[in-house]
């Protein structure tokens, strides 16, 4: 019996050092994440041109640029009000926080390859066909309910063409069940 309260005291002590540890997780969080927004997240670039450097600060080297504002880049890390950046085809770098909105855009990727992505009236596969969005076409996102996104989209330039809903899983920019107004 002199082994069961010994046995007991390491169940406790294991216990409590994994309640402090679970405790101590956001404020750990926090640290890492400076705006306190969830991580990752979708935005836009807010300017052009932006330069986009292999770290977060500008005596780092710059990657690449951006040559027009609304690109739709994924945060994927903060450091102070540096945030580190993926692309849609995967390239990431650090951008300051000035440089992007929190306004919503994506890109049109069809399900099937060489596809397209139909833009729907309403939110069924069986409204009415707005528009055919071939791979890769930016459209602004208005909403997005966890199935389908109400999109804008139109040639670069001009004003927004069309509107209408897109299935929530033919975009990059959105994440699978995400809903926001």
């Amino acid at each position: 019996m002199p082994a069961l309260p010994a046995c007991l005291r390491a169940f406790l002590a294991v216990f409590v050092a994994l309640f402090a540890a679970a405790i101590a997780t956001p404020a750990a969080q926090a640290q890492d994440n400076p705006s306190g927004l969830p991580l990752p997240r979708f935005v836009t670039t807010r300017s052009h041109p932006i330069n986009v450097r292999v770290g977060p600060g500008t005596r780092y080297e710059i990657a690449w640029n951006y040559t027009v504002s609304g690109v739709p880049v994924e945060i994927i890390q903060e450091f102070d009000t540096w945030r580190k950046i993926r692309d849609v085809d995967g390239e990431e770098g650090w951008v300051h926080q000035s440089l992007l909105s929190g306004n919503r855009a994506g890109y049109a990727t069809p399900l099937l390859a060489n596809g397209e992505v139909q833009m729907h009236t309403g939110q069924s596969t069986e409204a009415a066909v707005r528009a055919r969005l071939a791979a890769g076409v930016r459209v602004s996102i208005n909403e997005c309910n966890g199935t389908w996104c109400n999109v804008s989209a139109g040639q670069p330039g001009e004003r927004q063409a069309y509107s209408g809903w897109i299935q929530q899983a033919e975009l990059w920019g959105v994440y699978a069940d995400e809903a926001f107004d």
